[in-house]
Parts: structure tokens; C-alpha cells; sequence
């Protein structure tokens, strides 16, 4: 145990060294928020599977292999798909857009301010999803270092607060790279392998088990379906997700990139529910099936070899938890905080906008809010509810808005932002019906937002040309915007040249 320990302590200094490293690095807006955008495609597709496949996919799709076998795979599997649909049809597009977040996509499609609405939304989703993957290190914590409940939050959250912090999405990258590189050696080469030879290979698993473990359908349809609707379609308009898009160097790289990383997560989906099915042959009967992993980790890998491997869990907790992390510091300081200024009547020159030191606010507001996630994670027990909420509002009210701007010309700013409130209300009057954790409420709210966006839109006056003109030229790549105005950013590629990292 004390290797096992002294194993997991040299991988959390390793990611605050990582931090370090991304602070020295973040010298702009560009750089804090988005790496520069010259990520090449190893390591796009590298940040992009660590952001995705978080706690729930590793300790939760083992869980869900030990309960239904191998259909458990199908969580992680329509993971995989959102990512790769994401990349196969809209990427590229995306990637040229030049922009920071969600809501600026929507101000440049659809003309005047419509960000309002959508930016409230995403910072909801992107804070709650900070405060799971928090509450996640006191499972961790305390089974490894036997820690109480808050000692074992506040040491998690604050390591992730602190490289998040020094470095933005830098400090995300390197410490993604290095978690992709932990849970790809430590779960997908040692774990699988030696679970299936441990519970006497497949034919043994066969013997041993119900014959319902080996039906890739043993889930339920209905199942296989909600995750697909919420979780496949969420991962198309995410802001943590967008937010890795823009890293890209090219809209290129951002395809190539992102379907590497969707296949990586279907092998990753496959993989747990095999040593989940592998663990119910050797741990029947459990009360928590998300004990399997840490009870398999124990009973099948040698002293160090178990450290690295639970490693690989803290990991994947970790990207996750600095990936909402950094997406809704982003969204604060991009989207609101400006509209908060201006409530308030405060007054800003070109001068003031030229001193100000743009990533020193950006790291204040992702100090603020990583503490906010962490004070949340100590006084509550289960967040599911507020998860469940946060992405039924997500895909219920802004996917159709925002996918429609990409494929439909016709589609109108008051159809976007009519479609953003009624698919919003709708959701959640629907959850205030059915009960939070309901599957009809991501039904009614994408149905209602389609009418609403397609009547509308069709009732007002088509969107200003020169807009929709602007737009164009944009997704061609061919107008880089201006950085005030739009959230895009020159100062990118001037740095470019000089970075060693560029061409990894």
C-alpha cells in the first residue's frame, strides 16, 4: 500500500508541476482559454477523449458491466458517438468560427445579442458538472488514504483548482495528456487483459455467468436510447467540448483529431464493461457495483502496478472536473460578466480594454469558481438530480438553436432565442410533471424547441444578409474577426512559430 501511495502522490505533483509549466506558457487570452489553438492532432485527440470519459465512464461504465455486462458498455459507446458525430459533420465549421464560446457562435449567426439566454444555460451545465466530478474525490480519497469526507474534497478539488488556475487550458492540456497517457496504459493494456485472464478468460466468464451478460441488448432499449438523445446530442453543443474544438491548430486537425478520439472512446466503453463482467465472476453479489473496479484493481495487479491503475481513475475524475472547470470560467468572463458590467453602467475605453491584464482576470474568475465547486461538493451528498436537469435544460433548449444556425439558413434570431425559452420551459415544467430523473422530459423540450424555432423563423423576416454574409466568409475560414467584437483572436498565430508544441 505505501507504493500504491507513494505512486498516486507522485502523480498528483506531476499534474500541479504540469500547472506550473501551463502558467509560463498562458501569456494571452487565446492561450488561457484556448491553448493558442495549436494543438496538433495527437494531442487534440488526446485532451478530447480525457475531457469525455470522466469517473462516470470509468468507475460508472465498470459498474454498469458488472450489473448488465457487456451492454453496459452502451454509456461510454454513445459517448463515443456524440464525439465522433461532432467531428465527422460539424468540426471543421466550428473550428473556422474563430470564436470562444457557444453563445458568441450565436451572436455571429444570428446577428445582435442572443447570447443571453444560452450563456445562463451553459454556465449552469458547466458549473454543475464541476461539482460531481469534486464530489467524485471523496470516494477516491478516502479509500485510498482513509480521509474523511471533507478533507478528501477540498485535497482533490483544490489540485485541480490550482494547475486549472495557474495555466488555463495549458495547464488542462498538459495535465489531459498525461492522464490520457495513465488511464490508456493502466485500464486499457494492464486492467483489461488481466480481469478476463483472472475470471478464466471469456469462455470461463461464459460458464460462470448468465447468459444475459453476453446480450448487447440486456440494458433495455429504452435505455440504449436516453443515452444516446442526452448524452450524444449533449456532447454536440457542450461548451467544455466546444471549447476543445477551438484548440485545434486547423479545422483539420480538429476532424482527424476528434474522430481518433471517438473511436478511442468506444474501445474505452468495451473495455470497462469487460472488466466489469470480468468482476462479476469474481465478486458476485456486491451491494455497490462501482466497487468492482477498486475490488479488482486490488485482487488482480501487483503492488505499484494497482497505484498507477487507480491513478488512472483519479485521472479521469480530474479531466473531466478541469475541463467544466475551465468551459465555465470562459463562459463567466466572456459572456456575463461583460453583460454585468454593462448593467451596472460601468464604462470601458479602448484604453482600458488595451491595459487590462486579460489572463490574470480570466485566472481570478477560475479561482472563484473552483472554490464555488468545491464549497457546493462539501454541502451536498448527491448531485445527480442537478446533473440530470443541467442536460435535459442543455440539449432540450439549446440544441436546435444552435445546430439549426449550422444547417439552416432560414432559421432566425427570434426562432433561436423563442426556441431556447420554450424548449427550456418545457423541460423543466415536464421534470415538475414526470419527477427529475424521467426520460420524457429531453423529448417534450427537443420536440417543443423544433416547432417553436421552425414556426418562428419562418414567421419573422429572413436573418439581415450582410449577417448571414459574415457568417459565411467565417466558415470558410476566410475572416478572422475581430477580437472585441467577437471573441476571436490574431495573436494566435503570432506566437505560433516559436512554441515547440505546435507540431506534437
Amino acid at each position: 500500500m505505501l507504493i500504491d501511495t507513494a505512486v498516486i502522490a507522485a502523480y498528483l505533483l506531476g499534474m500541479i508541476g504540469l500547472g506550473w509549466w501551463g502558467m509560463r506558457r498562458a501569456r494571452s487570452k487565446s492561450d488561457y482559454l484556448v491553448a493558442g489553438r495549436r494543438l496538433g492532432p495527437l494531442m487534440y485527440a488526446g485532451t478530447m477523449a480525457a475531457v469525455v470519459l470522466g469517473g462516470a465512464s470509468t468507475v460508472g461504465g465498470i459498474g454498469l458491466g458488472y450489473t448488465y455486462g457487456i451492454s453496459g458498455a452502451w454509456l461510454v459507446v454513445a459517448i463515443g458517438v456524440g464525439i465522433l458525430a461532432l467531428h465527422l459533420f460539424f468540426a471543421e465549421r466550428i473550428s473556422r468560427l474563430r470564436v470562444f464560446t457557444v453563445s458568441q457562435m450565436l451572436d455571429l449567426r444570428y446577428g445582435g445579442d442572443s447570447r443571453i439566454v444560452s450563456a445562463l444555460v451553459m454556465w449552469g451545465y458547466t458549473f454543475v458538472l464541476t461539482v460531481p466530478s469534486t464530489l467524485a474525490f471523496s470516494t477516491i480519497f478516502s479509500g485510498l488514504f482513509e480521509l474523511p469526507r471533507v478533507v478528501a474534497i477540498i485535497l482533490g478539488g483544490s489540485i485541480v483548482v490550482l494547475y486549472s488556475t495557474m495555466g488555463g487550458m495549458w495547464s488542462v492540456t498538459m495535465t489531459d495528456m498525461a492522464q490520457f497517457a495513465i488511464k490508456t496504459i493502466g485500464l486499457l493494456l494492464i486492467l483489461t487483459p488481466v480481469a478476463v485472464w483472472s475470471a478464466g478468460g471469456f469462455s470461463g466468464m461464459r460458464e460462470s455467468l448468465d447468459p444475459s451478460y453476453f446480450d448487447p441488448t440486456a440494458i433495455g432499449g429504452q435505455t440504449i436510447l436516453t443515452y444516446f438523445v442526452i448524452y450524444s446530442l449533449g456532447l454536440l453543443i457542450g461548451q467544455d467540448i466546444w471549447q476543445r474544438v477551438f484548440t485545434g491548430r486547423n479545422d483539420k486537425v480538429a476532424k482527424v483529431g476528434g474522430i481518433g478520439a471517438g473511436v478511442y472512446c468506444l474501445i474505452y466503453g468495451v473495455c470497462g464493461a469487460i472488466i466489469g463482467t470480468a468482476g462479476a465472476v469474481m465478486f458476485p453479489n456486491l451491494a455497490n457495483p462501482d466497487d468492482a473496479f477498486t475490488l479488482m484493481v486490488e485482487a488482480t495487479l501487483p503492488v505499484g502496478v494497482a497505484g498507477l491503475v487507480l491513478a488512472a481513475a483519479l485521472s479521469a475524475v480530474m479531466s473531466t472536473a478541469s475541463g467544466a472547470l475551465i468551459a465555465c470560467s470562459t463562459v463567466t468572463s466572456t459572456d456575463l460578466w461583460p453583460r454585468v458590467r454593462a448593467l451596472f453602467g460601468a464604462k470601458r475605453s479602448a484604453e482600458d480594454d488595451h491595459k487590462e491584464d486579460e489572463v490574470a482576470a480570466n485566472r481570478v474568475f477560475t479561482l472563484v469558481l473552483g472554490v464555488a465547486s468545491i464549497c457546493v461538493a462539501l454541502a451536498v451528498d448527491d448531485v445527480v438530480a442537478a446533473l440530470t436537469l443541467a442536460y435535459n435544460i442543455l440539449v432540450g433548449g439549446l440544441l436546435v438553436a444552435i445546430l439549426g444556425g449550422l444547417v439552416w439558413r432560414r432559421g432566425t434570431r427570434a426562432g433561436a432565442l423563442a426556441s431556447m425559452s420554450a424548449g427550456s420551459l418545457a423541460v423543466i415544467v415536464t421534470m415538475a410533471i414526470t419527477g427529475l430523473l424521467a426520460n420524457e422530459p429531453i423529448y417534450v423540450g427537443l420536440g417543443t424547441a423544433l416547432v417553436v424555432y421552425v414556426a418562428v423563423s419562418l414567421l419573422t423576416p429572413p436573418t439581415d444578409p450582410a449577417v448571414l454574409e459574415l457568417w459565411q466568409r467565417r466558415l470558410r475560414g476566410q475572416d478572422t474577426g475581430d477580437e472585441t467584437a467577437t471573441g476571436t483572436d490574431e495573436d494566435a498565430t503570432s506566437v505560433a512559430s516559436t512554441d515547440p508544441t505546435r507540431d506534437r
